[in-house]
């Protein structure tokens, strides 16, 4: 056997061994969300039965159960929900790209300290302040309100990030100073030239803004008490909450299963946009 020879086998050997790996983690990962939904289908006495990998047939039982329970109202949690994770992704998405784009175009004295700035914000954690914001909250009366749930996320630190290294791979300069020659205002290049091109990057951070937003349980909890302001998670905690005696985990598993739809179609619209913005955003332009 030459060296040729043996230096093809590695390489298919080599593939093998990395696709196995990859088909290995692929299902470890789908499997969580495989036993979500048979769980669904399945009622309380099934699943305190034990473990069972074929779906059973509750499916409609559960949700007609999750969807009219009296304790929580899930359509309204999920519209609660739904409205604050929008409106912080567009808001999150939108100005965080416009920052980059300023720290990125500009040429000013302390640029270096602000960029600095953004970045050491970044590394504070949000329980770090949340005592202080939510006293905040209270005495200008904006508790049971999604004001607060939704501006700050304004102030993305991570996203600003992302976006002006993505900036600085793809946007050459010269495309502004040309939209400059030609008599466009600032606010006109970035919204009309600059978003187009960073559409990959904004698709990426629209998913991770919204699934963040859709999940935080932490800030709602604190300012959010009336029952028809709750959100999605505030809800499953209520429901994972309840007297044992009522407690109904087919009914938990299909509002888990509820709540988790909207991110799965967000990222099936976005996703082609996502792995585009990956790819591109790791390649100097």
């Amino acid at each position: 056997m030459n060296e040729n020879t043996k230096s093809r086998l590695m390489m298919i050997l080599l593939r093998v061994v990395v696709y196995a790996i990859l088909i290995f983690l692929t299902v470890l990962c789908l499997f969580s969300f495989y036993m979500m939904i048979i769980n669904a289908t399945r009622s309380n006495a099934q699943l305190q039965a034990g473990f069972r990998l074929l779906p059973q047939e509750h499916f409609w039982d559960n949700l007609k159960n999750a969807w009219t329970d009296a304790s929580i109202n899930i359509p309204r949690g999920m519209l609660n929900s739904l409205f604050i994770a929008l409106t912080s992704a567009a808001l999150t998405t939108y100005f965080s790209a416009l920052t980059a784009y300023g720290v990125h175009v500009y040429s000013f004295r302390g640029k270096n300290l602000v960029f600095t700035f953004i970045m050491a914000i970044m590394m504070i954690p949000a329980q770090v302040s949340a005592v202080g914001f939510v006293q905040m909250m209270n005495k200008l009366h904006m508790t049971n309100n999604y004001i607060p749930l939704i501006v700050p996320s304004i102030a993305a630190p991570v996203v600003f990030f992302y976006m002006k290294q993505y900036m600085e791979s793809v946007l050459p300069l010269e495309i502004v100073e040309a939209a400059r020659c030609d008599g466009s205002s600032e606010f006109r290049t970035f919204n009309t030239i600059i978003l187009p091109i960073m559409k990959p990057a904004i698709a990426v951070q629209a998913i991770f803004s919204f699934v963040s937003s859709w999940n935080n349980y932490f800030i709602p909890a604190l300012l959010l008490d009336k029952a028809e302001m709750k959100t999605v998670p505030i809800m499953i905690a209520q429901l994972r909450s309840a007297d044992y005696s009522k407690f109904d985990m087919g009914k938990v598993y299909m509002f888990i299963l509820l709540a988790i739809l909207p991110v799965m179609l967000v990222y099936i619209i976005l996703s082609k946009s996502i792995i585009k913005g990956v790819t591109s955003g790791s390649v100097k332009g």
